[in-house]
């Protein structure tokens, strides 16, 4: 399929934009996991992006043998994984993209076999696709888990431990990455009447069955903080985000935190949040740690470097492994717009705050990386020849980003 390039420009046509966000993916897919195991469920307002409708039209794949391609959705290779090899009868052959062939999924699979899973690497070792004959699980003794690697192997072995006689213990070794999402399937679980304790560095999930509920998903943070971008860098620029909630499952949320150092504030309203603006210390160097919330990273980073604020970001160990390795792919993108970043440690970017001379006509890799492009999209404030390469890679979680763009005065225009 032929990929669309967009030259991008920015002239603000209005001086109020109103944006109906995306629904939450990362609540929709764990929440369509739980509700495929709980008979009688309704959820409203799902969200309608790549990777939460190959997550539902995995779950509708009712036949014993089959072949499901979840594409490039990691969340769905991950939960996908757990829920089929929970499901005696079943036999899955579980692939998706090239990329996806490159994430591993070694440690989820170890922990599911230590509780009887059947299953097989159809290719590569510690590597998708595989081959999955389901069973009943169960655990003899406490399961020990890496928590330092990705949280959604331990989100995937808690939504399935409710249907495990005896229920399930999870040791957690290595401290946690990304606690929030953690957190966040501990409450939908208990929502849909599961038992869960989530503890320092244990986990506990009662043997008790799912009952069913009813739900209607939020509205995505991870979503917004591209709005919160476009506000730090159009202060003018009166912006209204609707379906946010102050007391959101998401992690994310503290994006509104993050981005009150860069002088954008927030206002809850009836309907959602309204940014503001307001002095912030833009000289100080900016140090946060984003292993709770490693999905808002290029945006804080791309920021950062296009308000001129110096940073050193840490947390970042995960971002090897997303949808590209995102802390090359900013080192790469950035030093196109004239910013030198540099990584240490595998898991911190840092900046001096000293921007060297940018491409005359930057064209920004993608890397089939959704957060890549809209990360960098609002760049185009301040370089207007700039270029985003595979422009439709937005799909995997925000659709409607390029029409919601347009709204606020941004202009695209297809380049080769």
């Amino acid at each position: 399929m032929e990929k669309t390039n967009y030259t991008i420009s920015f002239s603000p046509a209005t001086d109020a934009v109103d944006v109906n966000l995306p629904a939450s993916k990362s609540i929709s897919n764990r929440a369509l996991t739980i509700a495929a195991m709980a008979d009688g469920c309704s959820i409203g307002n799902i969200a309608d992006c790549d990777d939460t409708n190959a997550m539902r039209r995995a779950l509708l794949t009712q036949s014993a043998q089959a072949n499901v391609n979840i594409g490039a959705a990691g969340t769905a290779m991950r939960f996908l994984t757990a829920y089929f090899a929970s499901q005696p009868w079943r036999s899955v052959l579980l692939d998706g993209t090239p990329r996806m062939r490159k994430r591993p999924i070694g440690e989820l699979v170890e922990a599911l076999r230590l509780c009887g899973a059947d299953i097989d690497y159809y290719a590569s070792e510690g590597y998708p696709p595989l081959w999955i004959e389901g069973r009943h699980l169960k655990a003899d003794a406490p399961l020990r888990m890496r928590g330092n690697v990705s949280s959604q192997y331990v989100s995937a072995m808690m939504m399935v431990a409710p249907m495990m006689k005896g229920g399930l213990t999870i040791e957690i070794e290595g401290g946690l990455t990304s606690r929030p999402y953690v957190e966040m399937t501990a409450a939908l679980m208990r929502h849909f009447g599961a038992e869960v304790t989530v503890g320092e560095s244990t986990i506990v999930i009662e043997g008790k069955p799912y009952s069913p509920s009813s739900l209607t998903v939020e509205s995505d943070w991870s979503a917004a903080s591209y709005w919160y971008e476009i506000k730090a860098l159009c202060p003018d620029l009166n912006i209204r985000l609707n379906g946010l909630q102050s007391d959101s499952l998401q992690g994310d949320s503290r994006v509104a935190e993050y981005f009150k150092l860069f002088g954008v504030t927030t206002e809850y309203t009836d309907n959602g949040v309204a940014l503001g603006f307001c002095d912030a210390d833009r000289d100080a160097t900016l140090n946060i740690d984003l292993s709770s919330q490693p999905d808002i990273a290029q945006t804080i980073v791309v920021t950062a470097c296009l308000t001129g604020r110096p940073f050193r970001i840490g947390g970042l160990h995960t971002l090897r492994i997303k949808e590209t390795d995102r802390l090359e792919a900013l080192r790469a993108q950035l030093a196109q717009l004239g910013f030198n970043i540099e990584i240490a440690d595998d898991s911190i970017l840092s900046w001096d705050g000293a921007a060297g001379e940018a491409a005359a006509h930057p064209r920004i890799l993608t890397y089939d990386d959704h957060r890549m492009a809209m990360a960098f999209a609002p760049a185009a404030i301040r370089f207007p020849s700039l270029t985003v390469l595979d422009a439709g890679v937005v799909s995997k979680s925000y659709p409607d980003y390029w029409r919601h763009l347009a709204l606020a005065g941004f202009k695209m225009e297809v380049a080769k």
